[in-house]
């Protein structure tokens, strides 16, 4: 792919797998063997490590680090300073590569539609549900279910969106967007949309 003028200060190695129509601002560092997909949007001074994963139309705002084992699938918007981990117990004379008895290093699943706000933070080991929304600050050190809507520290459920971003109303088990009028049904702390 021919490198995009936007990225003239940026640092990008040959390995690193990046589709069409993608856009990465100055002082971004792309290291070899990422993965990221088409139409992306990588603000300035973005760290993509070797072993993360970028699907389509990602957006990631300025001064965000995705390390090894982070996933983010498709249409995921990253907020600015927002912060993903893979080491639940760190040490730095003990790095896990040369230590693996000391533990391992985790992944985290970021999935479809997914907005995180800025400077959250997402402890690694846990999985987003699709088209979640994780409030400005959040710590996310759980899962997080489907269109949920989470904020504080530690993050908790605070309501639910729809996939378009407006907050979802239930009036018993189900809910219509005002906004798209798409259906959704809620079981306990599981929503889904209904076809």
């Amino acid at each position: 792919m021919k490198i995009p003028k936007t990225i003239k200060t940026s640092v990008t190695e040959k390995g690193e797998e990046m589709g069409e129509g993608i856009k990465v601002w100055d002082n971004c560092q792309i290291l070899e063997g990422a993965e990221i997909g088409k139409n992306c949007t990588i603000g300035h001074n973005c760290f993509i490590s070797s072993k993360a994963k970028l699907g389509n139309g990602v957006k990631i705002e300025s001064n965000t680090d995705v390390w090894d084992y982070v996933t983010l699938e498709n249409y995921v918007f990253v907020g600015p300073s927002a912060v993903f981990t893979n080491d639940k117990n760190p040490r730095a004379k003990y790095p896990k590569a040369k230590f693996p008895q000391y533990g391992k290093w985790l992944p985290t699943l970021v999935k479809e539609g997914v907005t995180i706000g800025a400077n959250a933070t997402v402890v690694c080991g846990n999985t987003i549900g699709k088209w979640a929304m994780i409030g400005a600050g959040a710590v996310v050190a759980g899962n997080v279910p489907d269109y949920a809507i989470v904020v504080g520290v530690p993050a908790k459920i605070i309501g639910w969106v729809c996939e378009c971003g407006n907050k979802l109303e239930f009036e018993g088990e189900e809910s219509v967007c005002k906004i798209c009028k798409r259906k959704y049904k809620k079981s306990g702390d599981k929503v889904s949309e209904i076809k």
